[in-house]
């Protein structure tokens, strides 16, 4: 009878442990499914100094340093090297989409602009419509109130008005004790 129960449950252990190493392959195939279509969240990165087409055809040679700051902001790159070249360089990274890479170098004999190297620049509205490719919107919701909804508006308490604060002391006492 002992003998019976030991091969029934050594059986049962033997089914278990089975079962349990079919189901992990099961589930591993079911994970890959899963993860297949569960992406994760990735940030959009983005480094650097965006400069427009408008911002670029605003320098003109002759201008200033300080006018070359005031158009383009502060370059992303200024070299101890170079001290006559300013590099403006603006880079996106962006889930399931190739990076943008954009560079404007700016060169100065002394304190006055000499020679602008640049690439194609985008205008301001290509630059914020490449911002808001590939992102599903949802409806804009209204944010004004109607007639009707600001007549439901409870009306604001009226305000308290505050009391005056006593005068400050004309002398303080004196920080560290005497000295006897």
């Amino acid at each position: 009878m002992i003998d019976l129960y030991r091969r029934s449950v050594h059986l049962i252990m033997l089914l278990a442990s089975s079962a349990g190493l079919l189901a992990c392959g099961s589930l591993d195939n079911a994970s890959n499914r899963i993860v297949g279509v569960v992406t994760p969240y990735k940030v959009d990165i983005v480094q650097g100094n965006v400069v427009s087409s408008e911002q670029a055809t605003l320098l003109k040679p002759g201008a200033t340093r300080t006018q070359v700051r005031d158009i383009l902001g502060t370059p992303l790159l200024m070299s101890i090297f170079h001290a006559d070249r300013w590099d403006y360089v603006f880079t996106l990274q962006r889930q399931g989409l190739p990076s943008q890479l954009r560079k404007l170098t700016v060169s100065f004999k002394g304190d006055v602009l000499d020679r602008i190297d640049t690439e194609p620049m985008p205008t301001e509205a290509e630059f914020v419509a490449s911002l808001d490719s590939g992102r599903q919107t949802g409806k804009v919701p209204v944010l004004e109130l109607s007639e009707e909804s600001l007549k439901q508006l409870p009306v604001p308490a009226k305000k308290v008005e505050a009391k005056p604060l006593p005068p400050l002391p004309t002398s303080y006492p004196p920080l560290e004790p005497a000295i006897r």
